[in-house]
């Protein structure tokens, strides 16, 4: 039974799953429909959402080589997978899926950081509030069960790009924090700036 969370929210991932070793991190947002535009006026760009992840080393970023995302799919570890990019968000269900091998995950790692950036979101002048069904859901790649899902429910207009979650380790065991926090970055390296 999946839970449904709200902003700030944390659950456990490891308690209700005796033996979860991998999930499957899946992200979605749709476009908000724009208005027809006129016969002469510029067809505006599809808005490309990129998820990625951010490994965490006692809370920090150390290294460009710890961030997996559509340039690079698999961490050095192997623990972490990205699925591939999707350059519209158009279709039912997750838009970009994140694979982490939760049992493997090189212990030195504490949190990985799930966010979501607009692609060129400065020079196409898109943001957060043109996005709309946003949502985060991990789900046990075992039986491919949702453990739990957060909705982004906020009105994050002006917002260039967005802290979705985070799994971590506490005290021994993988917790999922809902986070939900948009921000101005223009990009993945100013969001990973955060981690620095």
């Amino acid at each position: 039974m999946s839970i449904s969370l709200q902003k700030g929210q944390k659950v456990s991932l490891s308690k209700d799953n005796t033996g979860l070793s991998k999930v499957v991190i899946g992200l979605g947002w749709d476009e908000v429909q724009q208005g027809k535009a006129g016969l002469f006026s510029k067809k505006p760009k599809p808005i490309d959402c990129d998820a990625s992840a951010l490994l965490l080393i006692n809370g920090k970023l150390t290294g460009k080589e710890d961030i997996v995302y559509f340039g690079n799919l698999r961490h050095k570890s192997g623990t972490i997978q990205h699925m591939g990019d999707n350059l519209t968000g158009a279709g039912d269900g997750d838009d970009e899926q994140i694979i982490v091998d939760l049992a493997s995950v090189p212990a030195e790692y504490d949190r990985i950081v799930l966010v979501v950036n607009i692609y060129q979101a400065v020079q196409r002048q898109q943001h957060f509030g043109m996005i709309q069904n946003a949502f985060i859901r991990l789900v046990d790649a075992r039986n491919n069960n949702e453990m739990c899902k957060y909705n982004l429910t906020e009105n994050y207009s002006g917002m260039t790009a967005m802290i979705f979650g985070e799994v971590y380790r506490h005290n021994g065991e993988w917790k999922f924090n809902a986070i939900g926090q948009g921000t101005n970055d223009p990009g993945l390296g100013e969001l990973a700036n955060r981690y620095l």
